[in-house]
């Protein structure tokens, strides 16, 4: 199983220093990915509401997630750059296509990107782009990305999106283009992660209803006519350390260190090909140096947990 860390990249810990100092210390202690997160902006009087209780004061600032991986790309050599997620309807596929083929050439190849159709119509208004038919946009622009990656001429033509018979020949290290993670939770999406995604990225479900979730994908993947068994699980896990055991009804990577290292372990077996840690909405990280405390701390439950468990 692989292991990812996120960058400081939102909240008032964002910046140069922050994020090269967890970058560096994450390739040094052996993570396999760093990742970032999108948000445009912190709506007072949101449309929609957040779909997990209060919308965190961290949103208020967020540094743009393609740029700070580029940042970051300079300064690492190893380590995989991961999204979670961007969110496709914003974008022109094509000015899109370029930054992301962009971020994995000058990576040597270490981009991955995760999408997903986000839950705002306030960011949906402030980008320019209709909240109506959100989901049939998404997928117009997977296939139009997939296009671009991997053909050349590019043309194509849909309801949404149309690009005139182009040559555009940068194209990405990876091959036919980088890994597509897709964040979704209700029927309609996962039916679109069977269909265009390389590997399902939920955040904030519990480790207990992965499984039956994760099955349906897999049953609209061989409808679809692809590979099941070639379809990846890799969860986001929020992590909340604390000092008391707590009880049965706690959300998964929450507790003493025995209960998490107990959740990354559940999460082995079940299956789970990368579990990503995100430490920044605990309230107590306050500075660089809880994050990296925490880092340090996750790295060695994994490596303690997982030594002699099956892979």
């Amino acid at each position: 199983m692989r292991l990812g860390f996120f960058l400081p990249q939102i909240g008032p810990l964002a910046g140069p220093d922050s994020i090269t100092r967890v970058a560096k210390r994450a390739e040094e202690i052996g993570f396999d990915s760093l990742w970032v997160t999108e948000r445009s902006l912190f709506p007072l009087a949101p449309q929609t509401p957040y779909p997990m209780g209060d919308m965190p004061d961290l949103y208020k600032t967020a540094l743009d997630p393609l740029d700070a991986l580029a940042f970051v790309a300079g300064q690492t050599s190893r380590i995989a750059l991961g999204t979670s997620v961007l969110i496709l309807p914003w974008y022109s596929p094509v000015l899109l296509a370029r930054r992301l083929t962009t971020l994995d050439v000058l990576s040597n190849g270490r981009l991955r990107v995760g999408f997903g159709i986000g839950w705002s119509k306030d960011e949906y208004d402030a980008a320019g782009t209709t909240w109506e038919n959100r989901g049939k946009r998404m997928e117009e622009a997977l296939e139009a990305l997939k296009v671009i990656w991997t053909t050349d001429p590019v043309e194509f033509t849909g309801r949404f999106y149309s690009i005139p018979r182009s040559i555009i020949s940068l194209k990405p290290v990876q091959k036919p283009h980088p890994p597509i993670y897709m964040a979704a939770y209700v029927p309609a999406a996962l039916a679109r992660v069977g269909r265009h995604a390389d590997a399902w990225h939920p955040a904030g479900v519990p480790l207990s209803a992965l499984l039956e979730m994760f099955a349906r994908i897999k049953t609209t993947a061989q409808e679809a006519g692809r590979d099941p068994a070639a379809l990846e699980l890799t969860v986001r896990a929020f992590v909340f350390p604390s000092d008391q055991p707590l009880g049965d009804d706690r959300s998964d990577f929450s507790g003493t260190p025995d209960q998490i290292a107990a959740d990354i372990v559940t999460a082995r077996e079940i299956g789970v090909s990368e579990l990503m840690f995100d430490v920044m909405f605990a309230p107590d990280v306050r500075s660089v140096d809880d994050i990296l405390a925490r880092m340090d701390l996750l790295s060695r439950l994994a490596k303690e947990s997982l030594a002699g468990a099956p892979a």
